[in-house]
């Protein structure tokens, strides 16, 4: 399997064009093995949270927290579905026409390009001002709870750190998410410059063939990766286990229980208040 195509310019000197779409099957098939063998592994994981009795406990120490918490704001929520349908045209429009499905994709494709660069800007500037922008990183401080994730799903008991408000596989993604999505988008927005649009004059000889060899290959390769990635995705929120989370990205708010079964108040701390509207 190759992973990059050359070319030939004027002057029959070989030239980088773009990446091999043999990538795209490689991704699309990691996706699929990844979600098959999860599926098999949690067969036997024991799949840790709270015990019930510690959880009652819980509750029952902080009956003036409100019966539905809050997740994600309605805002939150309106950037998370405006990104999806961004991305879902965006990996539709690229990967239909390289299975055979020929149809006028090019414009629905920039077009869906510039909706998820705009959806980032804002994010970036909500999250900053708005959000706890340091709650969906990792870093070392959280060693620990990697560790006591791990010897949970072996099936010990530990005393490690429990979730902020985010657990640590979804930070751990959004990690790897954030540095596709940049990748791509700077790159298509340099590759609009060789597209008709009604923002500028097309020119594709803008740059070198070995810079645009450049751009169309980490492009490619962004491309490929939100493959397996987004099939990640819908895989972890159509899990029963994991539905609660996903529900909260529909609604907004879990209840008091599951915010106690699986987070650590210390880490996401809730203020008691009026119950949020469904």
């Amino acid at each position: 399997m190759g992973i990059l195509t050359w070319g030939r310019n004027p002057w029959d000197q070989p030239i980088l064009t773009h990446i091999s779409w043999d990538l795209f099957w490689a991704s699309l098939f990691a996706g699929v093995a990844f979600f098959v063998a999860h599926a098999g592994y949690m067969v036997f994981s024991t799949h840790r949270k709270r015990h019930a009795s510690e959880t009652d406990a819980m509750e029952a120490a902080r009956a003036d927290l409100p019966p539905r918490i809050v997740r994600h704001s309605g805002v939150a929520r309106a950037f998370h579905w405006v990104m999806a349908a961004a991305m879902f045209t965006l990996l539709l429009t690229a990967f239909l026409p390289i299975a055979g499905v020929k149809f006028a994709w090019v414009t629905w494709h920039w077009t869906a390009g510039l909706v998820l660069t705009g959806s980032i800007v804002f994010h970036i500037v909500h999250a900053t001002v708005w959000l706890d922008f340091w709650s969906i990183w990792v870093g070392p401080a959280d060693l620990p709870e990697l560790r006591a994730e791990v010897l949970r799903e072996l099936g010990h008991e530990v005393p490690g750190p429990r979730p902020g408000k985010y657990p640590l596989g979804n930070r751990l993604y959004h990690l790897v998410i954030v540095l596709a999505a940049l990748g791509v988008v700077a790159s298509g927005l340099v590759m609009m410059v060789r597209v008709r649009t009604p923002f500028f004059t097309r020119n594709p000889y803008l740059f070198s063939d070995a810079t645009w060899g450049g751009t169309y290959v980490l492009h490619g390769l962004a491309g490929v990766a939100l493959v397996g990635l987004v099939i990640a995705h819908v895989y972890f929120a159509v899990r029963p286990e994991k539905w609660w989370i996903t529900k909260s990205m529909i609604v907004g708010w879990i209840t008091r229980r599951q915010y106690l079964e699986h987070h650590d108040p210390d880490r996401w701390a809730v203020n008691a208040g009026p119950e949020p509207r469904a």
